[in-house]
């Protein structure tokens, strides 16, 4: 398998299908093996129905259901885990993110340009609220943790599965992904992608749940960041 998406959803029924047939779109004629990835994290909307439907008649979009909703960190956690590819990628279920921008990403990382590509939103199509927010926790991520890319909340990214592999599982992990690949020598790049407006439902985004608990998750990394240790073995008996 050349690469997987990983796609992680809450109660997103009236996007599944549209989102998949961007993907569908922005994938035909490519000769990578591929597959997507959708993660059912407790949905309580028909999600998991629509996800069974769409399976049965496309095969290459898989799916996993948790037993209830444990969050955006450990359903991507999950996904990664299940997930078949070599290069695995990212986006959000809401249809913000453009899968199209997928395919320049995974190209840098099969040149080798890259171990982690992530996406940054030029012309973000959100509330005033979300954009301060994101602002303030986006400098103070880089502040304390140290810089890695100018918009960690983007979730159009992709990476080699070993960025992922053994990571720590805590909630709010999804937040710092580039900042834990970066702990473990991986190297980044950034390219512009494309957003665009939520067609349908809600944000599960509030000031409780994105602005102060982001920043407390802060100290956190702060601390495995300044305790982290790597290595990489360079050769072993036979």
């Amino acid at each position: 398998m050349d690469f997987s998406i990983v796609i992680p959803v809450k109660d997103e029924r009236r996007q599944i299908r549209a989102l998949a047939d961007e993907i569908d779109l922005a994938l035909q004629g490519t000769s990578r093996v591929w597959e997507v990835m959708w993660v059912d994290d407790g949905s309580s909307d028909g999600s998991l129905e629509e996800l069974h439907q769409l399976n049965s008649e496309r095969p290459q979009h898989r799916f996993i259901s948790l037993e209830i909703n444990v969050g955006q960190s450990a359903a991507l956690h999950a996904g990664f885990r299940h997930a078949q590819g070599s290069i695995i990628a990212t986006l959000d279920g809401d249809g913000q993110n453009d899968p199209a921008d997928l395919v320049k990403m995974v190209a840098m990382i099969e040149e080798g340009k890259a171990d982690m590509v992530n996406g940054y939103r030029e012309k973000r199509q959100d509330s005033q609220f979300r954009l301060v927010a994101s602002r303030i926790a986006n400098a103070a991520r880089n502040v304390m943790t140290g810089r890695t890319v100018r918009d960690v909340g983007c979730s159009t990214r992709a990476f080699r599965r070993e960025c992922v592999e053994d990571l720590p599982t805590f909630r709010g992990m999804h937040r710092f992904l580039p900042t834990l690949a970066s702990l473990k020598g991986y190297s980044l790049a950034e390219v512009p992608v494309n957003h665009r407006p939520r067609l349908s439902g809600q944000t599960k985004y509030t000031i409780n749940n994105r602005l102060w608990v982001g920043l407390a998750d802060l100290f956190g990394v702060l601390w495995f960041r300044k305790r982290h240790f790597h290595y990489r073995v360079a050769k072993k008996s036979s």
